[in-house]
This record gives C-alpha cells, sequence and structure tokens, in this order.
C-alpha cells in the first residue's frame, strides 16, 4: 500500500504519526499547499516511509498528477471538506482507492432551508458512484470519527445488539477547555461554522430527508467518564445521510454539544456576513469572510499543550434487543488530552478524528475489508475494525446500557 495523504494540520499530522507505528504500507506521502509544512512534518516522522510533497488540493490534475509520481495507491483526504471534490476525482483519474473524513458539501433549498433539502452531503460523491464501480475502485467516505466510528458503531449495533431499530442518534460532546484563549475552538472552524449553520438534516423512514432551523431541538445527553451532562443541539453532519442507505431503522439523528457561547459567536458571525465563504472586495482584493474568521483564531493543531479535559464521540441506539426486550445503548469512544498529548503530541480532538482512517486503511491492506463503488462505513464489517482498534491501537470503546422506561 502507497498512501498519499492530503493534508498537514492537526488531522492529517496525527493520522501520520499513528501510522508510523504500524507496518502495513510501504509509503505514506505527506502533501500540503504549504510545502514547508510538509517537509516539517516528514522530518518529525523519521522514518523512511514517510515522504514530502508540495499539493494544491483544489487542483484535480495535480492531485491525480501526485499520485501517480509517487505510485499511489490509496489517496487519503484529510482536509477542509471544501477540498473533497477534486481529491475524490484525481483519486479515479489515477486509478487509486480514496478515502475521507468528511463528505462534499451540501447546499440548502433555495426556497424552503428549513424544511427542504437542496443538495445534500455527499450527493456530488454518490452521483458518481458508477464510474468509481465501473473502474473497479473504492471510496471510502465518511471515514474520520464523526462520520466514520460513530457509523462503525450502528453498524456494530444493528448486527449485534438489536432485532429492531428505532433512532439511531449519534450524539457528540466534551468537557474541553483551552487556557488562555476567550474563543478557541478545537477543530477547523472553517467546518464548524459550514456544519453549525447549515439547516441540520433529520431522517425518518416514513418522510425521508428534511432540514430544521439550526440549534433546533436541544437536550441534556449525560456523557460518560467524567464528562457528564451537555447541552447537545441538531447540527448537519454526515451520519445522517449515510445510516439509512446501508442500515434498518426509524429514524436519524445528529446531535453536537456547543455550549452556550460558542452557539452565540456563531450567531453573531452569521449576522455579520462573516461566515460567507463567497469573497468579498477588500481594498481592491478578493477576500473570503470565512477565511478571515479562520486566520484570526488560533490553530486548532497548536492548541493542545493549552487543552485539558476529554471529548466523546458515540451513537445512541435505541429499539428491540435480540432477546425481544426494548433496548437502549450508548457505544462511544473518548479520547483524553493529556493521553494524546503524552503519547502523539496532537490534540484530543484531531487525534481521535484521526485514528479511524489509519485503522480502515490497514484494513484494507489486509484485506479484512474490501469493495468497490462510493461507500460508508456502514458498508462493512464492524468486528474487524473495533477488534483492530482495541488490540492493535489500544483504543477501548464502551457500551452503556440505559433503561429504555426511564
Amino acid at each position: 500500500m502507497r498512501v498519499l495523504a492530503i493534508g498537514c494540520g492537526g488531522v492529517g499530522t496525527s493520522a501520520a504519526l499513528i501510522a508510523r507505528r504500524r507496518e502495513f504500507f510501504d509509503a505514506w506521502v505527506v502533501a500540503d499547499y504549504d510545502g514547508v509544512r510538509a517537509a516539517t512534518l516528514r522530518d518529525r516522522l523519521d522514518d523512511a516511509r514517510f515522504q514530502a510533497a508540495q499539493i494544491d488540493a483544489s487542483d484535480r490534475a495535480a492531485v491525480t498528477d501526485l499520485c501517480r509520481a509517487h505510485r499511489i495507491t490509496h489517496v487519503a483526504n484529510l482536509v477542509d471538506p471544501r477540498f473533497v471534490m477534486p481529491i475524490f476525482e484525481g483519486a479515479l483519474a489515477a486509478g487509486a482507492d480514496y478515502l475521507d473524513t468528511a463528505m462534499s458539501l451540501s447546499r440548502p433549498h433555495p426556497g424552503r432551508p428549513f424544511e427542504m433539502v437542496g443538495v445534500k452531503l455527499g450527493d456530488e460523491q454518490f452521483a458518481q458512484e458508477r464510474a468509481w464501480t465501473d473502474a473497479g475502485r473504492l471510496a471510502l467516505c465518511g471515514m474520520g470519527v464523526e462520520p466514520g466510528l460513530a457509523d462503525v458503531f450502528a453498524r456494530y449495533a444493528c448486527d449485534h445488539l438489536f432485532s429492531d431499530i428505532d433512532e439511531i442518534g449519534i450524539r457528540d460532546g466534551a468537557n474541553l477547555t483551552v487556557a488562555g484563549f476567550d474563543f478557541a475552538p478545537s477543530f477547523s472552524i472553517w467546518t464548524t461554522i459550514e456544519e453549525c449553520l447549515n439547516p441540520p438534516i433529520i431522517w425518518e423512514r416514513d418522510r425521508g430527508w428534511f432540514t430544521t432551523e439550526p440549534f433546533s431541538e436541544p437536550e441534556v445527553f449525560d456523557f460518560p467518564e467524567g464528562i457528564g451532562p451537555v447541552e447537545v443541539i441538531n447540527v448537519e453532519h454526515e451520519e445522517v445521510l449515510l445510516v439509512p442507505r446501508w442500515i434498518d431503522c426509524r429514524r436519524v439523528t445528529f446531535k453536537y454539544g456547543l455550549g452556550n457561547e460558542f452557539i452565540e459567536v456563531l450567531k453573531t458571525l452569521h449576522r455579520l456576513g462573516l461566515d460567507r465563504t463567497d469573497p468579498v472586495m477588500v481594498k481592491g482584493v478578493p477576500v473570503s469572510p470565512r477565511d478571515v474568521v479562520a486566520a484570526a483564531l488560533p490553530d486548532p493543531a497548536t492548541l493542545g499543550d493549552r487543552m485539558s479535559g476529554r471529548t466523546c464521540a458515540g451513537t445512541w441506539v435505541t429499539g428491540t434487543g435480540t432477546d425481544g426486550r426494548p433496548r437502549e445503548v450508548y457505544l462511544y469512544h473518548v479520547a483524553d488530552n493529556e493521553w494524546t498529548m503524552r503519547e502523539y503530541g496532537t490534540q484530543a480532538v484531531v487525534w481521535q478524528t484521526a485514528m479511524n482512517p489509519v485503522i480502515a486503511l490497514e484494513l484494507l491492506a489486509t484485506g479484512a475489508w474490501s469493495g468497490v463503488g462510493v461507500l460508508g462505513p456502514e458498508a462493512f464489517d464492524a468486528v474487524p475494525f473495533l477488534d483492530l482498534m482495541q488490540v492493535g491501537y489500544g483504543q477501548a470503546y464502551g457500551i452503556r446500557e440505559s433503561n429504555p422506561a426511564g
């Protein structure tokens, strides 16, 4: 296996550091728009299997050319989702398999954005399913932590814990704090704005996909391992688009714990038009307001030594258990920032995201997972993934049972 990993930010750096401890690949090219950053990461890795390259991820032909130059077999897209399509298409043109941690961007319904879907997350990728199948190539989409591990949990619950599923709800929460900053997101603010200010999407068997107002349906969810109760709200996320394609259930939701302060900041950015991606002219220079916001905030990859606490990603499932009785479970993984910084020198949120595409690549390298076409994590057996995560990568997951009646 020869991997081209595009993006040397927090997730790309963490993925390379995790992969360095494994033996399943022959070459791993770390590539970034900033060639110096890619070279710095290569030097940090100090492993002959790793090489560095400069790339413009918005240039489909550049992706194809770099794949061919390094005889790449698998492209790992570890950058913002705005670059999904050129990387996705460039990998196919080069005859390489592909995986990402976020899918192609959505566009709200032009007339009724808070009721009806427009272009959904991943629609542009699924539209090319035939081309990938005809080429005999695999595009594994949404293989981070959320989407990714959360979808693996959903597959496991369907196959091993339930005979009938009512709802699959992804629930994400944390108690992370960053010392010295009034406002410092622990993940890409560009992606966070995209997810949280777009109309949230919900799926129901009798209704299909539909949307609501941002920050809708708040509820308090009790997260495990010391995190505790966190208010979570509806957010647009890929799991709601992926899970119903492969898993039989009645409802799918995604809710994220942001906190009131974070929500108010996002609302203010929206009111000021600073969430926009289309350029505005500033003294004769076209500038994207969202890019300005991202540039003004600290790089999440640099916050680890100021961060403390834990982050939890998980999948809440209700329905009928295999014994015919009502059942409610929460399958989850918790990453502790103190541990990820001590072991890898990267903060918990990006490390937890990065672990999953590396595990998936190893499963593809060994043949434990295989397929063609545009697929989500739900299309694969969850057991090999969870076994490798625990035994090979030392990461335990939890299953918390609750009383469905209360």
